[in-house]
């Protein structure tokens, strides 16, 4: 369709693709998952059959197969206006989207030591789009963008200085167009301007992370220098003494195994020794698995912590948000979580939780609780097509 946006947003094993009209409308996304792997496959939403991938199939192989689909369809029957990309990290270079060019490139590429497993990836989402859409402007949106606004007293770690000004040692913060796209959305729904608006969002899926976000600015973040800080995640361990480097290498640990092991091998699959997927968890607990209850137990206690944590950094709190695969779907994380948080007024309605908050416009908070709790499924793909017509058409997305 002529005008339309497309975007794409690789992870480490899947690929996202959606398509929006001017207008940002989404008329089509696909998915493809467990890339590089011998079982990878691929779906278009509304299309009950799989998109058929070779054995090993890798992100290149997945774009080319969800585009062909979409341009067969009638859906992609002109080339795009733009093509957005999620980025994972920007460093201190990017405050905002940035067409891509040669010199685009290669900052994202002189941040790949930041976030190994993502930025790599998402150069080879761009290098794929490219070789389809060689004329087409490319867009590169960024998840540290939106963290750009922490105050030194929050980015800072507490290190020699010179590792800062030599070599950008800081916390950056991921996640950050999800976390854009809760505070714009509770505005809506609780009838304020983002501008005005101070939430903590909490981001939970395989990946997970909570920012403070005052009057619009985000202000406080769980991830850092690299997505592995923060939370318990699905196979990231998140926090962890640092000591623990130490003492694994006089054990005779390399450092590289030392970094596989705390981004592949822990979180949720390290604890519970079976998956990382928190519904396969939720029913491995529930039929007395005790690692999968404690694993669980871990991920809701440590969050609780940081939602105590992030207190600090607001004046007050128009409401607590939820969201991505766990945030949105699981109602025990939700209870569980909640469940620590009594002394600072938090309150849950349990008939609210278990529909997720469908049933009464996200909400899920009880009639007593200080604070509004929401449920808010995230829409990463809207916020990186906005940007991407914003960069290309300038005044055209307000």
């Amino acid at each position: 369709m002529e005008g339309s946006i497309l975007v794409i947003n690789c992870g480490s094993s899947s690929l996202k693709v959606a398509l929006f009209d001017d207008h940002l409308n989404k008329l089509a996304s696909g998915l493809a998952e467990r890339l590089g792997k011998d079982d990878a496959f691929a779906t278009l939403e509304g299309r009950k059959e799989s998109i058929e991938l070779a054995a090993g199939a890798k992100h290149r192989d997945a774009l080319n197969a969800l585009v062909k689909v979409l341009q067969d369809s009638g859906l992609l029957d002109v080339e795009p206006a733009a093509i957005g990309h999620r980025v994972v990290h920007g460093g201190e270079t990017f405050r905002q989207a940035a067409l891509i060019k040669e010199d685009v490139l290669d900052a994202i590429k002189e941040c790949a030591s930041l976030a190994p497993l993502h930025n790599p990836v998402n150069m080879a989402g761009i290098e794929a789009t490219t070789a389809l859409f060689p004329d087409i402007p490319q867009v590169a949106v960024f998840d540290t963008a939106f963290h750009q606004t922490l105050p030194e007293k929050a980015f800072l770690y507490a290190v020699p200085l010179s590792l800062y000004k030599d070599w950008g040692v800081r916390r950056y913060g991921f996640h950050g167009t999800s976390h854009q796209f809760m505070v714009s959305e509770a505005a809506r729904m609780l009838g304020k301007t983002p501008a005005t608006t101070s939430i903590i969002s909490a981001h939970l899926g395989n990946g997970c992370s909570i920012t403070a976000i005052r009057d619009g600015n985000s202000v406080d973040t769980s991830m850092g220098l690299t997505p592995l800080e923060g939370l318990v995640m699905g196979t990231r361990s998140g926090d962890v003494d640092p000591g623990l480097f130490d003492f694994l290498a006089n054990k005779g640990v390399p450092a590289r195994e030392v970094h596989r092991l705390l981004n592949n091998e822990s979180g949720l699959l390290g604890l519970s020794g079976q998956t990382n997927d928190m519904r396969s968890l939720c029913e491995l607990a529930d039929h007395g698995h005790e690692p999968s209850r404690t694993a669980i137990d871990v991920f809701c206690f440590r969050l609780a912590r940081y939602i105590g944590a992030m207190m600090a950094s607001l004046a007050h709190l128009d409401a607590l948000v939820f969201t991505g695969g766990i945030g949105e779907n699981s109602s025990l994380v939700r209870q569980k979580t909640l469940g620590h948080l009594v002394l600072f007024g938090f309150t849950i309605d349990k008939e609210l939780n278990s529909h997720h908050g469908s049933i009464s416009d996200g909400q899920i908070e009880g009639a007593d609780s200080r604070f509004r709790v929401l449920v808010i499924p995230t829409n990463e793909e809207l916020v990186i097509a906005r940007e991407a017509l914003a960069s290309v058409r300038p005044g055209m997305v307000g």
